[in-house]
């Protein structure tokens, strides 16, 4: 296996000395400003804990295996994506934001059901006038860092990517046509007369219609799912990353990190160009 270790700044050569012993690495390559790969190491458990230790991400990888392998990345979007759980911020604008935020991180927690979650956190927006939604998206929502990058490199492959959200339409058609992705699906809050009604039309896009999405996106353009990156952070993307060849947890709750393929605990999204390079 190679050894992609990356931080958010430069990496002291002892550092690399000291991960390179413990995993008996034959060579090092540096791969992106603060990135380098090891190569044809050896697994050890004491790799995982230094780089925690001094805020490095880690990713065992195959050799051989770079971003051109890939023909779809499937990304969550809010706290992923983007900086923000919108609705958080949607309920700020009423003064409820704890409120509502509480509930936000049970549901990211996998403490209670999110199709659960979403009903009663939309139900306290009641009433909000419509135009809150735009306030939010210009005011507050900021993409993470690297994501520009990120999606810069994947068009460069021909990778094609999927916003499935568990959030509002509202958001992901606007980003959909801001950063040019090529599908994204998301919850339709209900408006009534200008504001809000406290309902979400349809069916509830949930961590099971995210899969869902994933896999029809998928058979849609003839790939396996080995061909598949999916992003998330909270419990409600790990049916979906279950379905991705590769899963990678983006500054992730704990049962997230635990089950992905990698996390990315200190690095932007930019990471994942550099642990595929």
């Amino acid at each position: 296996m190679n050894l992609v270790i990356q931080a958010l700044n430069e990496i002291p050569a002892i550092y690399l000395d000291r991960i390179s012993s413990l995993s008996l690495a034959s060579r090092i390559e540096q791969v992106g400003l603060h990135a380098y790969r090891l190569e044809e190491v050896k697994p050890h458990d004491g790799v995982a804990m230094f780089c925690y230790e001094h805020q490095l991400d880690y990713g065992f990888v195959r050799p051989g295996v770079h971003l051109s392998n890939f023909g779809l990345v499937v990304m969550d979007m809010d706290s992923t994506l983007i900086s923000i759980e919108c609705i958080d911020e949607i309920a700020d604008m009423l003064g409820i934001k704890s409120q509502v935020a509480a509930i936000t991180e049970e549901a990211m927690r996998g403490e209670i059901d999110f199709a659960e979650s979403l009903r009663r956190r939309v139900a306290l927006l009641k009433g909000l006038k419509e135009g809150a939604l735009q306030k939010v998206y210009d005011e507050r929502l900021k993409l993470n860092p690297g994501a520009e990058l990120m999606l810069t490199e994947l068009k460069k492959h021909g990778i094609k990517t999927l916003l499935v959200s568990g959030g509002f339409t509202f958001f992901t058609e606007g980003l959909k046509a801001r950063l040019g992705l090529d599908f994204a699906y998301a919850n339709t809050l209900e408006i009534v007369d200008g504001q809000l009604s406290g309902q979400v039309l349809g069916d509830i896009l949930d961590a099971q219609a995210k899969a869902n999405w994933l896999n029809l996106t998928r058979e849609k353009l003839n790939l396996h799912p080995e061909q598949v990156i999916a992003i998330g952070d909270g419990a409600n993307d790990l049916k979906m990353m279950a379905q991705a060849g590769t899963s990678i947890a983006y500054h992730a709750k704990p049962i997230v990190r635990t089950q992905a393929n990698f996390a990315f605990n200190f690095v932007g999204l930019n990471g994942l160009v550099n642990l595929f390079a």
